[in-house]
């Protein structure tokens, strides 16, 4: 069992970067990882995805070219760089991990993952 964290979130003007970052209480090696974000009376989505061993990413088209998942094993964390920032992209952002993983899998749906962080609110302004 591991536990997330998720910190980096805050406010930001448009064309702004943030780095969120997920710390996980143990190894998370053995665990692929997602970001996930939920905005105000919309349904969780998947933003980006890193597969067990690392090699494999994937990132949902919205943000595509300006976010980029990235995992540090020997420091159980997991960074999203968000980049070009839209007021769209507003939304608390959920760090979530899965255990059992494929090594070379992404997984892109929330029921494929087991833990969840406690979630980082991003607000873009205009």
């Amino acid at each position: 069992q591991v536990q997330l964290v998720e910190s980096g979130g805050g406010l930001v003007q448009a064309g702004g970067s943030l780095r969120l970052s997920c710390a996980a209480s143990g190894r998370i090696g053995t665990y692929a990882m997602g970001w996930f974000r939920q905005a105000l009376g919309t349904e969780r989505e998947i933003v980006a995805a890193r597969s067990r061993i690392g090699f494999s990413t994937w990132t949902a088209d919205s943000v595509k070219g300006r976010f980029t998942i990235s995992r540090d094993n020997a420091k159980n964390t997991v960074y999203l760089q968000m980049n070009m920032l839209k007021p769209e992209d507003t939304a608390v952002y959920y760090c979530a991990a899965r255990e059992r993983s494929d090594y070379s899998r992404t997984y892109y749906s929330a029921e494929d993952y087991n833990y969840w962080g406690q979630g980082t609110q991003v607000t873009v302004s205009s």
